[in-house]
């Protein structure tokens, strides 16, 4: 029989073991989010496709996503679906939504393709953290990071891919990332399963939505996150065509904005960790505001930056994306924790349906904006109201009695 110690160290190595799987397989299913944006221009010459359409490849996923999502929410799906089922076949759709813009034969039929792209997505990542939280009571919010660092490397991944293929076809950055969601795939049916800190099992009921939305304390973490949201992906999606842009003012060959897109987004895995372990350690919302005035300063400097010496382009643009999403993990770990229990997953999903749509509009203005200047230098300071927005709602949220159930006190 088994000593106690014994036991919970068993019980250590394997939450521990579920988070390392699970990171590997969001790694290689999140690759499908930006495939297409890192091949942009490929993707426009093959479809005689102009700049506006070609917004709407990005765009159609964070649409997606948010159908996806909202959808889930409102039928309860991440509280009665087990996740392992929901997490694969989702990973699977993807892949094969995504494998099929290799025959799509129109702009038209692709932008339908990542619409349905982003659907698939939202049946990932909504679900990973519900599982993840099962595991971890303490260490919660570094967790949760290395969850979304996870999804940030999947996300950077194809800029990589782009970057070291520039003289291959562009089929081998669908191909490629197709199969890494398929792996991904095959990886959350055997390992995404709940661990001892299971919530409680929900029956449909859509009364669960209105719940959510008069809880003042989640609704607060919300808030904060929506302002997060309408800097994050926005900086995501344009950044590749921002560098190029500044690469131009340095007379520096603009085939390198890939790799050094790749290295600002991939950087924001190291504020994933930091992150989570300043989240456990000073309290979350200390720690989103934290982030969020750093990345907020950021958007407003990186247009003094543009035409600045390249080194200080790249350190401020490092910069941006290590805190850009550094606190993403903390807004979803403070649901999880002054949510109601058999809505958790309910909630994450409607925090991150509503989230994601706002992503929608900022992506879509940003690339207006940079037309109507024309130049992109000064575009990116539309962002910075967001993560301000951001900031004020964690203070808020910091001074509620509820707070105190955050971290375990660690507000």
């Amino acid at each position: 029989m088994l000593m106690k110690s014994d036991a919970d160290r068993q019980a250590v190595h394997g939450q521990w073991q579920v988070l390392a799987i699970l990171s590997l397989a969001i790694v290689l299913s999140m690759t499908t989010w930006f495939s297409a944006t890192a091949i942009i221009n490929e993707l426009k010459e093959t479809w005689a496709i102009d700049g506006a359409a070609a917004a709407w490849l990005t765009n159609a996923v964070q649409i997606g996503f948010v159908v996806g999502a909202l959808g889930a929410s409102l039928l309860n799906i991440p509280d009665i679906v087990p996740a392992r089922w929901l997490m694969a076949i989702s990973a699977c759709l993807a892949a094969a939504a995504n494998l099929a813009l290799l025959i799509a034969p129109s702009g038209e039929v692709a932008i339908a393709l990542r619409f349905v792209t982003g659907i698939a997505l939202a049946g990932i990542y909504p679900p990973a953290l519900k599982v993840i939280s099962t595991w971890f009571l303490h260490g919660r919010g570094l967790a949760l990071g290395i969850v979304i660092g996870a999804l940030t490397l999947g996300s950077a991944f194809p800029h990589l891919l782009r970057a070291v293929t520039s003289d291959l076809n562009w089929k081998l950055v669908v191909a490629a990332t197709s199969g890494m969601t398929l792996l991904g795939a095959l990886l959350m049916a055997r390992f995404a399963v709940e661990g001892p800190h299971r919530y409680a099992r929900a029956t449909f009921d859509p009364r669960q939505i209105g719940r959510v939305l008069r809880n003042k304390p989640v609704m607060l973490a919300n808030i904060g996150y929506f302002g997060h949201m309408w800097e994050l992906y926005a900086m995501w999606g344009w950044f590749l065509a921002f560098a190029q842009a500044a690469l131009v003012q340095h007379n520096v060959d603009t085939s390198y904005a890939s790799m050094i897109t790749f290295v600002v987004v991939a950087s924001g895995v190291v504020g994933c960790v930091l992150g989570g372990v300043m989240a456990d350690r000073i309290g979350r919302t200390a720690t989103t505001a934290l982030m969020m005035v750093v990345s907020g300063l950021c958007a407003l400097l990186i247009g003094f930056a543009f035409d600045a010496p390249l080194w200080v382009f790249l350190t401020v643009a490092i910069i941006w994306g290590i805190s850009v999403i550094g606190d993403s993990a903390q807004f979803s770990a403070i649901v999880t924790e002054i949510g109601e229990s058999s809505s958790v997953g309910t909630a994450l999903a409607l925090q991150l349906g509503l989230g994601f749509a706002l992503t929608v509009i900022a992506i879509r203005v940003v690339p207006e904006i940079a037309a109507a200047m024309g130049s992109w230098q000064w575009t990116f300071l539309v962002l910075v109201p967001g993560p301000f927005i951001g900031v004020i709602a964690m203070l808020m949220l910091r001074r509620m009695p509820d707070a105190i159930k955050i971290a375990h006190g660690r507000k």
